[in-house]
């Protein structure tokens, strides 16, 4: 007996099924324009004839983004952001949440208080400043990775996620005369692949598209993320000091065409990293989300 959906069963399907084409659109007509921007000669771009597919074809906006000595120093910063402070949020993570997670902890209601605290109350700005101030990691890479070293929501879901573990295991090791330590590295750890894979791809994203924190503590050129790089090359379209040798040595360029390259040429690093921890991000999701 086959089964038929009820009326209610396929307009709820017709309307999610809109619903979900319309989210993608959002995300793809951006991108499309993008693309079709970057590739499309000069003339194209300024009478505004572009869309969503090139008019004309050139790669020059390429080989220039590519060619700019400024990009590729700005791209090595946000690299080491990158990689530094994932590795410090995911220890910083770890090592906080898994004690919070075992029963008889002292103080562990008082310190969860304070980190939900911290998720409805954020820390203003000047005083943040402040503190960055004040332990001299103004104009250092240092400023862009330590005030984000720990997030709180973060941290819960990694908490439970701890929580979910079974107890049995951990006894069974303590019985044998196992440590905390080698507890966590060598039991909680494997077992927390998930998690730790999808933790570690939510900290790098947040790092990899933060500009506002360099925008507060990064005076030094040569310290500019590539982010802020971005930011002021599309602010400032009025030819900057980053568009300028570009452009005057090449005048049948049109900057938005070569911003358009540069956007994508600097997004397609962090695209490629999700299908490489895919299976790992499903998983990690509905495990780690909330339960309690």
């Amino acid at each position: 007996m086959s089964y038929r959906p009820s009326f209610a069963e396929r307009t709820f399907d017709t309307v999610n099924l809109f619903l979900l084409l319309a989210a993608c659109a959002t995300v793809l007509l951006p991108f499309l324009f993008i693309l079709a921007s970057s590739l499309s000669e000069p003339g194209a771009i300024i009478r505004g004839e572009v869309t969503f597919w090139p008019r004309g074809f050139t790669l020059e906006y390429y080989r220039t983004a590519l060619n700019n000595e400024m990009f590729w120093r700005a791209f090595g910063v946000t690299l080491f952001i990158v990689g530094a402070g994932t590795a410090l949020n995911m220890g910083m993570t770890v090592i906080t949440a898994y004690p919070l997670s075992k029963q008889g902890l002292r103080g562990k209601h008082v310190l969860l208080m304070m980190i939900v605290f911290t998720i409805i109350f954020h820390a203003p700005m000047i005083p943040l400043y402040l503190v960055v101030k004040s332990f001299g990691l103004l104009n250092t890479v240092w400023s862009m990775i330590v005030p984000l070293a720990l997030n709180a929501f973060y941290l819960l879901i990694c908490l439970t996620f701890f929580r979910g573990l079974p107890e049995e295991l951990f006894e069974a090791a303590r019985v044998d005369g196992m440590s905390e330590y080698a507890i966590l590295w060598k039991i909680a750890l494997p077992l927390s692949k998930p998690i730790v894979m999808t933790l570690s791809l939510f900290y790098a994203v947040d790092h990899w598209n933060n500009y506002f924190v360099a925008l507060l503590y990064i005076n030094d050129y040569e310290l500019r993320p590539l982010q802020l790089y971005l930011f002021n090359l599309i602010a400032q379209f009025n030819m900057n000091e980053t568009l300028s040798n570009a452009i005057e040595a090449n005048t049948m360029l049109s900057p938005q065409g070569l911003q358009m390259a540069t956007i994508l040429v600097a997004t397609v690093p962090i695209l490629l990293v999700y299908p490489f921890i895919q299976k790992h991000f499903v998983k990690g999701a509905l495990i780690g989300s909330l339960k309690e």
